[in-house]
């Protein structure tokens, strides 16, 4: 029995009412799966796992932010423990993420397509729609692209066709572009970008998703000065977290991710607040590893750092004395003398040279250290590139030139390493190429040449009995060099 309300014949229809979350996903599947018999789309698994989508949405442009969201979810790689652990299964899971992320890829270029015809009729609300979705699509073929665990060689080529597709939407030439924006014109994506990482970027959650840093990264390195600058709250404190972590990767990712901060963002907003005494601290920290890669990582970021501090702490008068400098080249030479591991040695004694040139006359407080790792640097090989060596030298040439006055009471203890150093150069047979025998030859020589200028020509008096009595050629060439030096 039909017991519905009657309704007067003269009284109008009403409005239909607005279309459910089912019936929008459900039409989005008819249009994912035009063909009889084929797979289900990606929205269709959406509907399978109750992925939610807000029923009533409004203006039809408006469901797709909603079904963007999903999608990225859908094919997002497996959670983690907050601890970074893996979870039970997570091969297996690993597999259906790839397998899902090739449909996922498939339905963002398709709700492109949609979102760029419907802008195309000049849609109300399609443009800041379109912002929106530009963000969870990018989030996706970031994550995607590259070879990951959660990739396979389809997925990274959808995804790199997404990315593609998602800057030619934007009217950008190139992914920079759409980050920050186009000159003079309105502001980038990389904000939305950010804001919709910032839940995934959190102390207690940015293992849980092991996308999420390599999206936060691969996204910051290529937003440069001056449209970083106003998104620095939002960008250290990840970069922080980064780099504060236990394992070797994160914590090169975090530092890379620092010195791209440093590198891009005024003195005088990382001064605000303290932040690059904060930045400094975190870097600081990391110079007592045993890993040469973080150690690097570090140190060449404290290069472009150090003089913003020290500009920070001179606008607050402090003098030089408490500078940063010489409390970095203090630990830096203390990890020097004692060090037996070559990586290490490679690395410290190729970063010296910088130190003591940005030193310059105040390299004299730390001569006796410095000519002690100097002395040990030089007797021993490490290998036949001779890294270490070489750069000791170039250190040495550095010390010479903004040190000269301190040099004439150091003259016998340097001028007879370098004279050992040409000989066992000479003389020994080992895998060394014939270039970087040359290389090191050439530049004890060019030492030698400096030590005699900076004593007045006293190394040439030194020289005269050993150049008459050396009987290998390639030394008396060096040798040479020297006496005819003016």
């Amino acid at each position: 029995m039909d017991v519905s309300p009657q309704r007067d014949p003269g009284q109008p229809q009403p409005p239909p009412a607005a279309p459910s979350a089912e019936q929008v996903l459900l039409q989005a599947r008819l249009d994912d799966c035009p063909r009889a018999g084929s797979a289900p789309g990606p929205v269709a698994l959406c509907w399978k796992r109750r992925i939610p989508l807000a029923p009533g949405l409004g203006p039809a442009p408006e469901r797709w932010v909603e079904l963007a969201a999903a999608l990225g979810g859908l094919a997002a790689p497996p959670r983690r423990e907050q601890d970074g652990a893996e979870l039970p299964g997570t091969d297996t899971a690993l597999a259906a993420v790839a397998e899902r992320a090739q449909h996922v890829g498939t339905a963002f270029l398709l709700l492109l397509k949609k979102m760029e015809a419907a802008e195309s009729r000049e849609s109300p609300g399609t443009a800041a729609v379109l912002r929106r979705v530009l963000g969870h699509a990018y989030i996706f073929a970031v994550t995607h692209k590259d070879e990951r665990p959660w990739s396979t060689a389809r997925t990274r080529e959808v995804a790199q066709e997404l990315l593609e597709r998602l800057v030619q939407a934007a009217g950008c030439g190139s992914v920079e572009e759409f980050l920050r924006g186009k000159e003079g014109d309105e502001e980038g994506r990389f904000g939305a970008v950010m804001g919709l990482l910032k839940q995934e970027l959190t102390k207690d959650t940015w293992k849980c998703n092991p996308a999420s840093k390599h999206v936060f990264s691969w996204t910051l390195l290529r937003v440069s000065r001056p449209w970083l600058c106003p998104h620095l709250e939002r960008v250290l404190p990840p970069a922080l977290l980064l780099s504060d972590d236990f394992q070797e990767e994160n914590k090169v990712l975090g530092v890379r991710c620092l010195h791209h901060i440093v590198l891009n963002v005024p003195a005088a907003d990382l001064c605000q607040f303290n932040r690059a005494q904060v930045v400094f601290h975190a870097l600081y920290n990391h110079l007592h590893s045993r890993e040469a890669a973080v150690i690097q990582a570090a140190l060449l970021c404290l290069l472009d750092l150090l003089p913003v501090l020290q500009r920070c702490q001179r606008h607050q008068g402090h003098g030089r004395a408490t500078g940063p400098w010489d409390q970095v080249l203090q630990l830096l030479l203390t990890h020097m003398e004692g060090e037996h591991q070559l990586a290490l040695r490679r690395v410290y004694a190729g970063i010296l040279p910088a130190f003591v040139c940005s030193l310059g006359i105040l390299i004299v407080r730390h001569l006796k250290r410095l000519q002690r790792v100097i002395l040990g640097y030089l007797e021993v090989s490490d290998g036949p590139k001779e890294e270490a060596r070489l750069a000791i030298l170039e250190t040495l040439q550095c010390t010479i030139e903004h040190a000269w006055p301190r040099m004439p009471c150091r003259l016998p203890v340097l001028l007879k390493a370098l004279l050992r150093l040409l000989w066992d150069v000479h003389t020994e047979r080992g895998p060394t190429p014939e270039p970087i025998r040359a290389a090191l030859l050439d530049r004890a020589t060019q030492c030698l040449i400096l030590l005699d200028r900076c004593s007045q020509g006293h190394v040439k008096v030194l020289l005269e009995g050993v150049h008459s009595s050396c009987e290998e050629n390639r030394v008396r060439e060096c040798l040479r060099k020297v006496q005819e030096s003016s």
